[in-house]
């Protein structure tokens, strides 16, 4: 299901994240049985930006019994404002795409207003 819910996110950004300047670049890679054996909390982990999804989020990391696909290990969740997912909503991972790309394009440029004696024509007071 995560995998199913980041291609209909990606498919979401690509036009905003465009728009922004911004490449989106989408790489998956498979977990073999030994790997997830190893380490089950690498499965549905997310990376934006080079950062883990739950981070962009405020999010923690969990797991939770599994009766399926993950056999006698536990399964991931990432826990958000009380709810917790073994597959990561869509809306998430637009969401936390679009926290990582504000950040990546910073704050816009605040030009610096002149003095208020100088709004109109500045006198030599001003100077």
């Amino acid at each position: 299901s995560t995998e199913q819910s980041v291609a209909a996110a990606v498919a979401k950004l690509e036009p905003a994240l465009r728009a922004l300047g911004i490449e989106r670049v989408l790489e998956t890679r498979a977990l073999d049985e030994a790997a997830f054996r190893a380490d089950p909390s690498a499965s549905n982990r997310i990376w934006i930006g080079g950062t883990p999804m739950e981070e962009w989020l405020g999010a923690s990391v969990g797991a939770s019994p599994c009766c399926t696909v993950c056999g006698d290990l536990p399964c991931r969740t990432l826990e958000v404002g009380g709810s917790s997912f073994e597959a990561i909503p869509e809306a998430l991972i637009v969401k936390a795409a679009l926290i990582a790309a504000a950040r990546m394009i910073g704050p816009a440029p605040v030009e610096a207003a002149p003095p208020a004696c100088c709004a109109g024509s500045c006198t030599p007071a001003c100077a």
